[in-house]
C-alpha cells in the first residue's frame, strides 16, 4: 500500500487492523442499540428543551387538514412556519402519530424513520463488519436528521429497500417501495434506476401500475375523490413554486448546482444544463450491460443513486445529505482492499466537510459563512459521486467486497 500522510506508521496501520478485527463494533445489537437510543434521546431532548418542531408541525397537519379536506399546500401561518411540500398519501403514513399526543407521537415517528432506513441497510449484500461501517459512518447525519425531524431518513431507506427488493426478485414490494416514495416526496422515483437489474421487467411495471392507482386511491377513504385529485393537482404547482424558491434560499439548493450558483453569483442561472450534463455522466455506466448481474456493479449504482439524489436536486438541504453520506460509506465498504489513499481521503472530506459542517462540533463562523452561503457541503459528494462513475464505467470490474446474499 502506498505511504499517504493518514498512515505514516506501522503502528497507525496497527491500530486500525486491530479496530476492524474487534468483533464489538460490528455487533448488530450493539448498533441496533445505539441508533435506536439516538432515535428516541433527540426527539426526547429536544422536547423537553426547545418543544415541538415545526417540521412535525407541518407532518401531522397533513392529515388532519386532509381529514377536514381543507388545503395542504395553502400557507396555516397559525399552526406552523413555512408550507407543506409532501403529497396526499403521506396524511396516511404519518396518521398513526398524528392521532397521537405529541409527547408520544414524535419519539414514535423518529424511532419508525429510523427502524426503516436500519433494516434497508441491514438486507445489503455485504458483510457484518461492512454494515457497520456504514451504521458507524451514518451516525452523525442520522442524529442531525433527526434532531430535525427529516422524512428523509425514510426515503434513503426506501430507495435502498426498492434496490434490495429487485435484487431478491421481490418485485411487488420494489414497485411498492419505489411509489411510496414517489408519491410522498417524488425522490422515490430514483428507485427506477435499479429496473434494468430485474430479471422480472413486466412484472416490475405492472405493479408499478398497480401500487400507483391503489396509492393514488387510498387517501380518499379518508377524504373525496375530488378532493385528492385537486390536492395532487395543487402539488405540481407547489413543487415548480418551490423549485424556482430554493435557488435563492440560504439553507435549501445546497446541490451541486446550488453550489455552482452561489460560488459564481448568478441565481439566475437555469438547473436544466447541469441536470442534462449529470444525467449523461449517470447514465453513462449504463452501457457496461454485461456488468449488470455483478453484485459489485450493482452497489456502485445504489451508491451513485443516493448520491446523484442530493447532488441534483434543489431541495437539498443540510439534513438532505445523509443521503449522500449513506451513497458514500456503501461506495467505501465494498472497495477492495487495501484501500488506498484516495479512497481514504474522499471518505474523510465527505465526513469532515458534509456530515460534519451542520453539527456543533463544527467551527460555527466557518459553516455560517463559508460553508452553508456557498452550499459547499456538496463538493465532497460530488468528488465521491464522480469516482463512482469512473469506477462502474470501466470495462473491467473490480474484485469488491461484496457477498452474493
Amino acid at each position: 500500500m502506498r505511504e499517504t500522510p493518514l498512515f505514516k506508521t506501522a503502528e497507525m496501520k496497527t491500530t486500525l487492523l486491530k479496530i476492524v478485527q474487534a468483533k464489538g463494533w460490528k455487533d448488530y445489537r450493539l448498533l441496533f442499540g445505539v441508533w435506536m437510543s439516538v432515535a428516541l434521546f433527540v426527539p426526547i431532548e429536544r422536547l423537553l428543551t426547545t418543544g415541538i418542531h415545526n417540521n412535525y408541525k407541518i407532518y401531522k397537519y397533513v392529515f388532519w387538514h386532509v381529514l377536514e379536506q381543507t388545503s395542504i399546500f395553502a400557507p396555516h401561518p397559525q399552526l406552523y412556519h413555512d408550507v407543506n411540500n409532501y403529497g396526499p398519501l403521506f396524511s396516511l403514513i404519518i396518521a398513526p402519530f398524528a392521532l397521537l399526543p405529541d409527547w408520544l407521537g414524535i419519539p414514535l415517528w423518529e424511532l419508525g424513520l429510523t427502524l426503516i432506513l436500519f433494516i434497508a441497510i441491514r438486507q445489503l449484500p455485504l458483510k457484518s463488519w461492512q454494515h457497520a461501517l456504514i451504521y458507524w459512518f451514518s451516525l452523525n447525519s442520522l442524529f442531525t436528521s433527526l434532531t430535525n425531524v427529516q422524512f428523509n431518513i425514510a426515503i434513503a431507506g426506501l430507495i435502498i429497500l426498492s434496490f434490495v427488493s429487485i435484487r431478491k426478485e421481490k418485485d411487488i414490494w420494489a414497485a411498492l417501495f419505489i411509489v411510496i416514495g414517489t408519491l410522498v416526496k417524488l425522490y422515490g422515483i430514483v428507485g427506477l434506476a435499479f429496473f434494468f437489474f430485474s430479471r422480472h421487467k413486466l412484472r416490475l411495471i405492472g405493479w408499478l401500475v398497480v401500487w400507483s392507482i391503489l396509492l393514488f386511491l387510498l387517501p380518499m377513504l379518508i377524504s373525496s375523490p375530488t378532493y385528492i385529485v385537486n390536492q395532487y393537482m395543487a402539488w405540481g404547482h407547489e413543487l415548480l413554486l418551490k423549485n424556482s424558491e430554493n435557488t435563492f434560499s440560504f439553507m435549501q439548493d445546497m446541490s451541486i448546482m446550488g453550489m455552482i450558483r452561489k460560488t459564481t453569483g448568478h441565481l439566475e442561472w437555469s438547473n436544466m444544463p447541469m441536470i442534462a450534463i449529470g444525467m449523461i455522466l449517470f447514465l453513462i455506466p449504463y452501457t457496461r450491460i454485461s456488468r449488470y448481474r455483478q453484485t459489485g456493479f450493482q452497489l456502485l449504482t445504489l451508491a451513485s443513486v443516493l448520491l446523484f439524489t442530493v447532488l441534483f436536486s434543489t431541495g437539498t438541504e443540510p439534513n438532505t445529505f445523509l443521503i449522500g453520506v449513506v451513497g458514500t460509506a456503501i461506495w467505501f465498504a465494498i472497495q477492495p482492499r487495501p484501500y488506498q489513499w484516495h479512497q481514504w481521503t474522499i471518505l474523510l472530506l465527505v465526513f469532515l466537510f458534509t456530515s460534519m459542517t451542520p453539527s456543533d462540533l463544527f467551527p460555527a463562523y466557518v459553516r455560517d459563512h463559508i460553508m452553508f452561503p456557498y452550499a459547499l457541503l456538496s463538493i465532497p459528494c460530488a468528488i465521491a459521486w464522480m469516482a463512482i462513475v469512473l469506477e462502474s464505467s470501466k470495462k473491467q470490474s473490480k474484485k469488491y467486497e461484496t457477498t452474493t446474499g
